[in-house]
């Protein structure tokens, strides 16, 4: 067969094979790269990480890696592993645990008026806002309680009991930022305090982080055997705070007390095999903790569809 008749022959393919010429050149994808939410199983518990979307690039260090005598090493680490220093984003990735009488959401990202994509994509998983029964706050900075009010201060998850470390509460109602007076302080009374180790629902229980805030939670969940931890922004940064066992963030708020307390959290989930999410790792972040050296490396999961 010739080239001219082969070519012919292929067009004709596709339009009679019901792929139209138009639709074989492809379309204009819509949303964001897949579809803002990731789904994955706990045991019995059904597990949506949530994605509150991406800060623009801008500079990695100090904010990600704060020690002076580091900046050098922290710099060369990036660099090895493919990062620009200068030009990084920023994820935001709450979570959804489905136990199926209740739905918990922990954090709320940074309210759609600060560019949070929360609810879209919590719409887009299959889920709206009257649907969540508790809300878990693992601290008070303005990127995890800022979808806590919509744009007239309403709460967005009315029909929630909204839950938060006791330690972390009480310091921003006595301390409150810009972002705890306008998203925190309207939900006070409707606010339940939680301690370290209260199981807040079945195989759900709340495990004190602090360091990065005063009285930072993170959550486990056990469900047929099977762990999960999420961090919250315990795990700080994904290679920096895991490669370098001293490491801190300009935002963490006792620097020695987050050292002990990622030293602590690392050695559990990497003894325990746990699968981890956090925060503010690489999308969708869900994986495992591995010792590596004198520090740890993030393992991610192997992405399933």
């Amino acid at each position: 067969m010739d080239r001219r008749r082969f070519l012919t022959g292929a067009g004709l393919f596709l339009a009679a094979g019901g792929l139209p010429l138009g639709r074989a050149q492809g379309r204009a994808p819509k949303g964001v790269n897949g579809g803002g939410f990731y789904r994955f199983r706990v045991g019995g518990i059904q597990a949506v990480v949530l994605s509150d979307g991406q800060s623009p690039p801008g500079p990695l260090l100090p904010n990600w890696g704060a020690n002076p005598e580091l900046q050098e090493a922290f710099r060369r680490t990036l660099v090895e592993h493919f990062l620009d220093p200068e030009a990084t984003r920023n994820n935001f990735n709450p979570v959804l645990l489905d136990l199926g009488e209740a739905r918990l959401l922990v954090d709320t990202g940074r309210g759609a008026g600060s560019g949070g994509r929360l609810l879209a994509h919590l719409e887009l998983a299959g889920y709206l806002p009257e649907d969540i029964t508790h809300v878990f706050l693992t601290h008070g900075h303005p990127d995890h309680i800022g979808g806590l009010v919509d744009g007239e201060g309403r709460p967005v998850f009315a029909k929630a009991e909204h839950l938060m470390g006791r330690v972390d509460l009480e310091f921003w109602l006595q301390n409150p930022s810009p972002a705890v007076q306008r998203a925190l302080v309207p939900l006070k009374e409707r606010i339940r305090p939680v301690e370290d180790g209260e199981e807040i629902l079945p195989g759900v229980r709340a495990v004190a982080s602090f360091g990065h805030t005063p009285g930072h939670m993170s959550l486990e969940a056990i469900s047929e055997g099977k762990r999960l931890f999420i961090f919250g922004d315990a795990a700080g940064h994904y290679l920096l705070s895991l490669r370098f066992p001293q490491a801190y963030l300009a935002f963490d708020m006792d620097k020695a007390q987050v050292v002990r307390t990622r030293a602590r959290l690392f050695q559990k989930v990497s003894e325990e095999r746990s699968l981890i999410t956090a925060y503010h790792f690489p999308w969708p972040a869900v994986g495992y903790i591995r010792r590596e050296g004198e520090g740890y490396a993030f393992v991610p999961a192997f992405f399933e569809f």
